[in-house]
Formats: structure tokens, sequence, C-alpha cells
């Protein structure tokens, strides 16, 4: 559990941790050597990698692509069974938590995993929650299952209460990819105040303040996805990084 043990000890290191969300349909290959050497120096902690939908890019080639050009832990986030590579440094193990559907509270993770057995690829059991974002999302649509609603942060504390129980690392409280709204404040607040494991908030943060709301509510793992698909934004990533990260100075 090396990688799970790292993220744990830059937590505790810099009170909260950042990933980007790398889609490989949506960095071209030969962007991510700009793109990585960009967030290294930005300050980010880690990469997560994958899709809901894998139309165009390739899982492999993006992941050895990223590695070339990083030592901090490539992780894959996987948007269905197909999303399994020998390259990664671990695998958040997804359960979808807040959903009813069977293939994704188990029935996928049957077929993965004895690849992931084959691959020595460090699995990181997560609790995934899809919360009400103001718009159905792909992860959504694709899981077929209803997401949280909004104004329900008990059955949110509630759920991911029973996903610890289960023996979850991690909790990810998800709005999903393009959300309109990110995860509200207050559920995460109730959220952590009943979880001795670490939360990761993603999904609609848009600006470095918001993501220190997240923080500051509680969440210990931020990621952001959608909003640096777009190089004109790049110029915010530190700005995030150093918001997220509590326990250094921040700017006045």
């Amino acid at each position: 559990m090396k990688i799970l043990k790292n993220i744990e000890k830059t937590i505790s290191d810099k009170g909260a941790a950042y990933f980007i969300l790398i889609d490989p349909d949506k960095l071209p290959l030969e962007r991510t050597k700009t793109f990585i050497e960009y967030c290294e120096n930005a300050g980010v902690d880690g990469f997560l990698i994958g899709g809901s939908l894998m139309i165009h890019g390739n899982l492999d080639e993006s992941i050895i692509e990223v590695k070339k050009y990083t030592n901090l832990p490539v992780i894959i986030f996987p948007g269905s069974i197909n999303q399994v590579s020998k390259n990664a440094d671990a695998i958040l193990f997804i359960s979808l938590i807040s959903g009813r559907n069977a293939e994704h509270l188990i029935g996928k993770h049957v077929q993965a995993a004895p690849l992931m057995k084959k691959y020595g690829l460090e699995s990181i059991p997560t609790g995934y929650m899809l919360i009400e974002s103001g718009q159905t999302t792909t992860a959504e649509y694709i899981s077929e299952s209803k997401p949280i609603p909004r104004n329900k942060p008990e059955i949110a504390a509630a759920t991911a209460l029973a996903g610890e129980y289960l023996g979850m690392k991690l909790i990810y409280l998800e709005g999903g990819s393009g959300a309109q709204k990110s995860v509200p404040t207050e559920m995460i607040k109730l959220v952590t105040s009943q979880l001795s494991i670490p939360v990761i908030v993603g999904g609609g943060i848009k600006t470095p303040m918001e993501a220190r709301e997240k923080v500051d509510a509680g969440a210990e793992i931020i990621v952001t996805g959608n909003f640096f698909e777009y190089e004109k934004n790049w110029s915010l990533i530190k700005d995030f990084a150093d918001s997220i990260h509590k326990n250094q100075p921040q700017k006045v």
C-alpha cells in the first residue's frame, strides 16, 4: 500500500492533497510533457487517469507518457473494466456505494480483480458517491444510478460511514465530470465529521477559493479535471495547489 501511504503522508505534511484528473480523450499525447511539467512546478501532488467514456484516447499510452515526466503517483480512476493497466502505480478500486446497481457495487470488480493481481497493481478500495450537481453527468448516465440529493447531507454521511465500515480506505464525493455545481460544503462537513478515513472531493470546482472552502470543510484530497482541459486555465494550477495545501503559508 505504498501509494496510499504516500497520499496519507502528503495529507499529514500539507494539510490536504491536490490531484489532477487526466482524461486520455482530452489531453493529446503531444501536450502531455508540457502539462505534466506545468503541474509539477505548480505543486500538484499526483495524477488520476481515466474517464467514464474513452473514445479516442489510450489509457496505457497516456499512463506511460505521463510517467516519463513525473515521479508523482499516477493512479487509475477507472470508468470501465477496460481501464486497468500494469503501467500505473495504483488503481482506485471504486465501489459506487451511492447507487444500487450491483454491477458497480461488486460485479465489475470480480472481472477486474484477477487482472489487477496479475499486474501486481496496488488497489486502493474507494467508496464512490455521486452527488447531485445540477445536471445529468456522464458518470450518472453510464452507471444507471441516481445521485444523492444535494439537500440530503445526512444520507451522504450515513452512506460514507457504511463505506468505511465495509473497509473502504477513501471516500470520494463526486459532482461528476463537467458538473454545474460542486459538492455542497455542508455535506462535506457532515460526512467528514463522521469518518476516520480521508475524503476526496471532485467535480465542478472552478476557483482556488472554492477548493479551499472544501478543504476547510474537511476534504483532505481535492481533484480537478475538466477545468484544466483548457490551456488558458493552466496558469491557475499553482493558485489551486497553494489554496489546497493549508499547512503552507497562503498568499496575502
